[in-house]
């Protein structure tokens, strides 16, 4: 019988409803193929996706993402810091308003002598600082994780030097250390809308300022099979005004000449890839607005059925149900009450540094 491949998942930005698309995306994958996602030899996660990418490799299996998504109390799991992750359309805004100064002069400089090389980083630099803080995004981490780092050994979160418009991977050797609540809201940093984050006297800024996902950062990894959500890009197209077309691929940046390029590089690497991207019933139900909070039950929902059915009718299920099957607790709900739930369920995480 020949070895299972190396894994690895990489999940991209896309903002509040992109992270909610992930979830339902990451929920029919586990439920329809048996494969445990958070299991992946390597889970890279930028931005929005470094968010849902903690949480799966440190105690909250697909399922589970699921029911905190939709504000679901889990009471009786004392592991979980008094029972319920909050987050999603519960994320709580914190405003709060600097001084309209440049967000990183030094990264603008850098930007005017060679502005090719610094693509939207660069652009970022020029904007005012961001007016959110990231607190409340540090607090949904550190409910699972208060210190240190997910135990899972190969997690990686990527984010952008604000200074030098470096790309940062922490978790990763010879990266800088970091709590995994900081590294997150690191990488989930928007500039001109959150607030820069400091780690050891650096400020960083969200990871896909230089591309959604990041695929390159695996090139050099034994990683054989790579299986790559992301919420931005999409290969269907409509009319002119709708939720396919042009206008919206516009709002969403249109990253899919980054990804079908980082996709081409890994596959003249010898690994395969497997894209996972909204259809056309998602992107109806995402909308224009990848922050909005107001439907993100229904955009979770809709990428539960189109994942399941893309992964029935394409090639990418036969593949992902070849992988060894997951723990039936992480890949399914348990029955009964979580007082009653498995203590193998969620494994151990670090609490400190």
């Amino acid at each position: 019988m020949a070895d299972s491949p190396k894994t690895a998942l990489v999940l991209a930005g896309g903002g509040l409803v992109g992270g909610a698309w992930m979830i339902g995306a990451l929920h029919a994958i586990a439920t329809e193929t048996g494969w445990d996602p958070g299991a992946a030899d390597y889970v890279q996660g930028t931005s929005a996706g470094s968010m849902i990418g903690a949480l799966l490799t440190s105690a909250v299996p697909p399922w589970l993402l699921m029911a905190y998504g939709a504000g679901e109390q889990v009471d009786g799991w004392p592991e979980l810091e008094g029972g319920a992750v909050r987050f999603a359309g519960r994320l709580q805004v914190h405003w709060s308003f600097p001084r309209p100064v440049l967000g990183s002069p030094a990264l603008a400089i850098r930007s005017l002598r060679e502005p090719w090389k610094y693509g939207p980083a660069g652009i970022a630099a020029w904007l005012p600082r961001g007016v959110i803080s990231t607190e409340p995004l540090k607090e949904i981490i550190r409910q699972v994780v208060p210190k240190g780092w997910s135990p899972h050994p190969n997690f990686w979160v990527v984010a952008i030097d604000y200074a030098t418009g470096a790309r940062v991977v922490f978790g990763r050797l010879r990266a800088p250390r970091a709590d995994l609540a900081d590294a997150v809201a690191a990488s989930c940093a928007i500039p001109g809308f959150y607030h820069p984050v400091t780690i050891h006297r650096r400020r960083y800024i969200d990871g896909g300022m230089l591309s959604p996902a990041n695929l390159d950062l695996l090139l050099e990894s034994d990683a054989d099979l790579v299986v790559c959500l992301n919420p931005m890009s999409s290969a269907h197209r409509s009319g002119f005004l709708g939720p396919t077309g042009p206008i919206a691929a516009l709002v969403r940046g249109d990253n899919r000449r980054v990804m079908d390029r980082e996709c081409l590089a890994m596959q003249r690497a010898g690994k395969r890839v497997l894209l996972i991207e909204p259809q056309a019933a998602d992107l109806r139900a995402m909308g224009y607005n990848y922050m909005s909070r107001s439907h993100l039950d229904r955009v979770t929902e809709t990428a539960v059925r189109t994942t399941a059915a893309l992964l029935s009718s394409t090639d990418i299920g036969r593949q992902l149900k070849a992988l060894p099957s997951g723990p039936p607790e992480r890949v399914r709900r348990p029955a009964g009450a979580p007082s009653n739930w498995p203590r193998r369920l969620f494994p151990p995480v670090p609490r400190s540094a």
